[in-house]
């Protein structure tokens, strides 16, 4: 009985408590808690639409300080000979291969480089929107904002403000990991903490820009602090200021170890579940009754189970990635072009629409 009062609840669009997603998590089934996220999600998104999206997923830099002990991909500032700072003629080409595969939007990523200033990012950001107006820059998440502004001596909003006069257009949620702040000290030692994490957020939504929110789930983390995370973003979200886009989607993938620290120092590997993925999924869709879109990662789960997640309350099957180097350095090598996105999404019994980084349709 108690399982099915708190389901009326986010049926009716109610905020449920973490003790309460935690007694669903633990006692009702995996079945009707899909059943009951897709009820909700097709209250949210009446059509059998399910969104995709090109674009491309470009390295600024791999020279990052965080020391995060989940990403093979990173190098320390002392291994020069490994170093890289993607040139203007190299992002030339990345965009136009981009623009060629009908892509509008760069996902600009890197890492905590001790060398790089705002004015540096100000510089890049100019160019990029000089040679190429029409591409779309989603770039730089809280860890980076946090770690440029304390680089360069001013403030978050001074930071914000100074990048999107540049050319910025919204922020992902990446480096989110886990919302607390002991999990970070020990995976992501060097990044920013979860309460800083969520300080920037507020700053950007309340400034106006589109973000994302993250969760990496499955290293070292406990499902009590999965539904805490989940809180935070939605808690988060309810400050949002009227008319403000705040977090337009939440998208959770599960930690891959091949290779990495976590697996190397203390034996920690992936234990992926598609069942465990789908509970969470579904979950999410009934916590985050703020939130309007759900992704299902299929770069870490594969096709199959992100299909099913769109029967559990997922409308969203993000981007084809047609770039993306992190995730797969530790293992995730599931792929997609244009036509096995729209193939995968049709299968699953949905329309396939494309759209941008605000959830807009371009077909």
């Amino acid at each position: 009985m108690e399982c099915e009062y708190i389901l009326n609840k986010a049926l009716d669009g109610e905020k449920i408590s973490v003790d309460e997603a935690l007694t669903l998590w633990q006692y009702e089934s995996l079945t009707r808690l899909m059943k009951a996220a897709h009820t909700r999600r097709m209250e949210l998104h009446p059509k059998p639409v399910v969104t995709w999206q090109i674009d491309r997923n470009v390295n600024i830099t791999n020279c990052c300080i965080s020391g995060c002990r989940f990403c093979n991909f990173h190098c320390k500032p002392t291994e020069q000979d490994k170093i890289f700072i993607t040139t203007i003629d190299e992002y030339d080409r990345k965009i136009e291969e981009m623009k060629r595969l009908g892509g509008d939007q760069l996902l600009l990523q890197g890492g905590l480089h001790p060398n790089l200033d705002v004015e540096w990012y100000e510089t890049l950001f100019k160019e990029l929107k000089r040679r190429h107006p029409d591409v779309k820059l989603h770039a730089l998440g809280p860890p980076e904002i946090d770690y440029i502004a304390r680089r360069s001596g001013i403030s978050i909003e001074q930071t914000l403000d100074r990048l999107r006069q540049a050319g910025l257009d919204s922020l992902p949620g990446a480096g989110a990991e886990i919302l607390d702040n002991e999990i970070r000290k020990k995976i992501s030692p060097g990044k920013c903490s979860a309460d800083r994490w969520c300080e920037v957020m507020h700053i950007a939504h309340t400034m106006g820009f589109a973000t994302s929110a993250t969760m990496m789930y499955g290293h070292i983390e406990n499902l009590h602090q999965r539904l805490v995370h989940l809180d935070r973003i939605r808690e988060l979200q309810s400050q949002v200021p009227n008319g403000q886009p705040g977090f337009l989607a939440f998208i959770p993938w599960i930690f891959r170890s091949t290779g990495t620290r976590l697996e190397q120092e203390e034996g920690i590997s992936t234990r992926f579940s598609s069942v465990e993925y789908l509970k969470l999924i579904a979950i999410s869709r009934l916590m985050l009754n703020n939130v309007a879109n759900i992704q299902a990662s299929w770069l870490t789960v594969g096709a199959q189970t992100a299909q099913l997640s769109l029967w559990g309350g997922a409308n969203d099957m993000g981007s084809i990635m047609i770039e993306e180097n992190v995730v797969s350095s530790a293992g995730a090598h599931n792929q997609f072009d244009a036509e096995g996105m729209k193939r995968a999404i049709t299968q699953a019994g949905f329309i396939p629409r494309l759209r941008d980084q605000k959830y807009i349709l371009r077909d």
